[in-house]
């Protein structure tokens, strides 16, 4: 695994961020950003559950589809969402039509309507102290203890399709761990 990748704009990335204009702009503008807005975060949980088996940027190629399908990710409309959504949802060919994943994201959405105290809080409480910046893909974990911790805390919570990897994943996009590489320019 590659640790940098010089574009043809003289920037050093992270290797993964590749040349697609729409990955270089995630990697650039979102990924490993302390994210705490509720809609959000409800947005990138969703999205890293509906990757889960794909590429990264099917997803992301498809986003602006998801928002829109998923109500700009209202956790509370999306909440709402009877059989007839489902439905609806597994016959829109813009997004993933994963009958799993698709119920998965609207028990999301109800978790978090449940949730004792905001979601941003229920999250951040299993990002763990910064660590040395990795020098390569290498030295990054698929899972770690807290993503393991974060998974069985939003299970009990009624959250599912979230397994370590996958909350591992939302953990390194929302900005709870940075794993941008040393020598990324985007590392701070």
């Amino acid at each position: 695994m590659a640790g940098l990748r010089t574009g043809g704009d003289g920037v050093s990335r992270c290797w993964w961020a590749g040349s697609d204009p729409l990955m270089l702009a995630y990697h650039d503008d979102a990924w490993g950003r302390p994210e705490r807005n509720p809609t959000m975060l409800f947005e990138l949980l969703t999205l890293e559950s509906f990757q889960s088996g794909l590429s990264w940027i099917t997803i992301l190629r498809k986003r602006q589809a998801f928002r829109a399908a998923f109500g700009g990710f209202d956790a509370a409309r999306v909440a709402a969402y009877g059989e007839e959504d489902v439905q609806r949802l597994l016959g829109d060919a813009s997004i993933v039509r994963n009958r799993a994943k698709i119920e998965a994201a609207i028990a999301n959405a109800r978790a978090i309507d449940a949730l004792d105290r905001p979601l941003a809080e229920v999250l951040w409480e299993f990002a763990p102290p910064p660590r040395p910046r990795p020098s390569d893909g290498d030295e990054i974990p698929a899972a770690t203890d807290d993503s393991q911790a974060l998974s069985r805390e939003l299970k009990r919570r009624g959250f599912r399709f979230l397994g370590p990897t996958t909350v591992y994943a939302f953990m390194q996009a929302a900005g709870l761990v940075d794993d941008h590489v040393a020598g990324c320019e985007r590392a701070p």
